[in-house]
């Protein structure tokens, strides 16, 4: 909260405040920390007077541009025990009602709705991300006793997520990435463990599977025997 920069979700009901009067030279007593209490965003957002903005956010979750209306003003965010610190609000709604009413807050009071809203969205990338690190690559999960290797391993298997994504963009330009589709939902876009058992598959097939080019020598395995065990490897792995 205390960064220059920070933004984050704002619960409904916090509880903001005016700005600390001007304090005359000379007044005894302990200073203000807080001004008097604004309506909290829960009643805003029921307020028929609320003025609302419509945004078009780009790359909304990866569904592509979305508009929504927002309201946006500056408070001072104070909790007993915490330092007051001044924040710029952004409260979010959608006319279609496709998602919940949200709030979220930025400490930089010169940045825009649009900008704070669009900061927010791209978080869920390196959310995704690091989800997808942990479960596809065993990120936080190694079994080493000194720290300096885990601070070793961890860039190692980031470097290997971004090399498997770029190796996978590979084989979409030529064409020849699968999208394995489920029947309990249609899957319109490659998940990471669909890209990283892609590029296994690829790659064992011109290595470590690669057949005899002379005709005279049997091979032991049919190819679409050979394939079907590749693919099924290659998720196992």
């Amino acid at each position: 909260m205390r960064c220059s920069n920070a933004y984050t979700r704002l619960r409904l009901d916090a509880a903001l405040y005016e700005p600390a009067p001007f304090r005359p030279p000379g007044t005894n007593g302990r200073p203000r920390k807080k001004g008097k209490r604004r309506p909290t965003l829960r009643h805003l957002l029921h307020h028929k007077a609320t003025r609302w903005q419509r945004l078009t956010v780009p790359g909304w979750y990866g569904e592509g541009d979305r508009v929504v209306e927002v309201c946006s003003r500056t408070a001072v965010w104070y909790h007993t025990g915490l330092p007051p610190v001044p924040i710029r609000w952004v409260l979010i709604r959608d006319s279609a009602q496709r998602f919940d009413p949200q709030a979220l807050l930025c400490t930089d009071l010169s940045q825009s709705p649009l900008t704070i809203v669009s900061w927010f969205v791209r978080r869920w990338q390196v959310e995704v991300t690091f989800q997808e690190v942990r479960r596809a690559l065993g990120v936080e999960t190694q079994r080493q006793w000194a720290d300096q290797a885990i601070t070793r391993t961890t860039p190692c298997l980031l470097a290997l997520f971004s090399l498997v994504t770029l190796l996978a963009d590979r084989l979409v330009r030529q064409g020849t990435l699968p999208l394995p589709q489920d029947a309990w939902y249609t899957k319109r876009r490659p998940t990471f463990a669909d890209a990283l058992a892609t590029v296994r598959q690829h790659y064992w097939t011109h290595t470590g599977f690669r057949v005899s080019g002379r005709k005279d020598q049997m091979g032991k395995l049919s190819s679409t025997l050979r394939e079907c065990l590749t693919y099924a490897l290659c998720r196992a792995a």
